[in-house]
């Protein structure tokens, strides 16, 4: 497979990644300001789910991204933007497998935290996004 096909691919699956990424913590603001117990449930049931979607997206992006740098290992590890990348990507996969712990938490009337947690917890992708793209592009 050209290099530029498993560029797209990585791409693709980074943005459905992020998609998911994104949406999930703000189903949790909504989550932690309702009492409601039926739209608690839908809303765990729609965590869940979106959470059991966009995983595998990360999967695929890190698979395909790993694929990507294997072309030349040794300008990637020594290229400091890369580093930063890599850094930003661990840090994200943490992000989302926390996500993983919140939902389970909802899912059990366990998370007692305030709609504003989830509100500043909801803009971090969007920091990592920013930076990743600028070490990408710009390679500073």
């Amino acid at each position: 497979m050209s290099m530029l096909w498993v560029k797209a691919f990585h791409l693709i699956f980074m943005v459905c990644w992020f998609a998911g990424i994104f949406y999930l913590p703000r189903l949790f603001v909504n989550h932690a300001s309702v009492t409601d117990v039926a739209t608690r449930q839908r809303l765990s049931l729609m965590e869940a789910k979106l959470y059991r979607f966009i995983t595998p997206f990360m999967f695929l992006t890190i698979g395909f991204g790993l694929w990507l740098a294997s072309y030349n290992w040794n300008y990637y590890l020594g290229s400091g933007w890369f580093l930063g990348k890599i850094t930003l990507v661990a840090a994200l996969v943490v992000y989302h497998f926390y996500c993983g712990v919140c939902v389970r938490r909802f899912q059990r009337n366990q998370d007692s935290r305030a709609p504003v947690f989830y509100r500043v917890f909801n803009e971090l992708p969007v920091l990592v996004l920013f930076a990743v793209i600028i070490l990408v592009v710009v390679k500073p």
